[in-house]
């Protein structure tokens, strides 16, 4: 009798199943811009890119590139036309590097719509010298730390994009000097199984309060995953590029105009 009760309820399960079908009420792509020209402050060197997409359906792999708009910039007296070379990534033919007091204005041209945006550069503090290594850094005290210092100017209002890498991982974080001004400031790094050797590699961009703004809260929704921030847009973050012909059909990303310094660390 037991052996006849199971069979029937495993069919009674089995004849209860269905396939049901999720709506996820797709909308249409939109265009996503990365766009960032970028001085650095060590010497004269710096350059121009940017990076176009569309936001796909949730279940598809892979982003799509936007391989045909035509994109330039001007500095009010000069537009510069920049190339398509690879998976919608777009350069100048010659390096393009911000100067201060300058209004750059990005123009994207796309699918009938043109897409613009006007930044000035933000300017950045150096890297100090002397860098921390705590090897027994982590949550559990087993991972090697590394802390890099800079300091705030005296009676301004900044914010700073941090990007640090190595070959065991990259990590992104924005700051800001709100409860620091005038001080030092440091960025620290950690990853899995850093060892004796390897590289670690700080980037200090200055930005402004917005991007400040959407950059943390696309940073909080988690689309950091190894590859870059935009990569995958998980919600609607609104940037600072606008839809000239169809403000209703706005782009999402960002143009920014920042001077950067580098510097390279070696675990000891």
């Amino acid at each position: 009798m037991r052996i006849l009760t199971l069979l029937f309820s495993l069919v009674l399960l089995i004849s209860c199943e269905e396939v049901i079908d999720v709506d996820l009420n797709e909308s249409e792509p939109k265009l996503v811009v990365e766009a960032t020209m970028i001085r650095l402050l060590t010497n004269d060197g710096g350059g121009t890119e940017v990076k176009l997409s569309l936001t796909g359906p949730f279940f598809n792999d892979g982003i799509p590139a936007v391989t045909n708009a035509q994109v330039s910039i001007s500095d009010g007296n000069n537009n510069f036309l920049l190339s398509h070379v690879e998976n919608g990534r777009y350069v100048t033919k010659t390096d393009l590097i911000p100067e201060n007091n300058t209004d750059y204005t990005i123009t994207v041209v796309y699918a009938g719509d043109t897409f613009t945006a006007t930044e000035k550069i933000e300017t950045v503090s150096s890297w100090e010298k002397n860098v921390e290594q705590d090897n027994e850094g982590g949550f559990l005290g087993d991972e090697i730390e590394i802390k890099a210092f800079f300091n705030d100017p005296v009676g301004e209002e900044n914010y700073y994009y941090v990007q640090t890498s190595s070959t065991k991982g990259r990590d992104r974080d924005i700051t800001s000097d709100e409860f620091f001004n005038g001080n030092q400031i440091f960025a620290l790094y950690t990853a899995e199984e850093l060892e004796p050797g390897d590289e670690v590699f700080f980037e200090l961009d200055g930005v402004d309060r917005n991007f400040s703004n959407f950059m943390f809260i696309l940073l909080q929704q988690g689309s950091e995953d190894g590859g870059g921030p935009f990569e995958t847009q998980p919600a609607t973050v609104r940037g600072n590029v606008v839809n000239e012909t169809n403000p209703d059909n706005f782009p999402l990303g960002y143009f920014r105009v920042s001077e950067r310094d580098t510097l390279m660390y070696i675990i000891q």
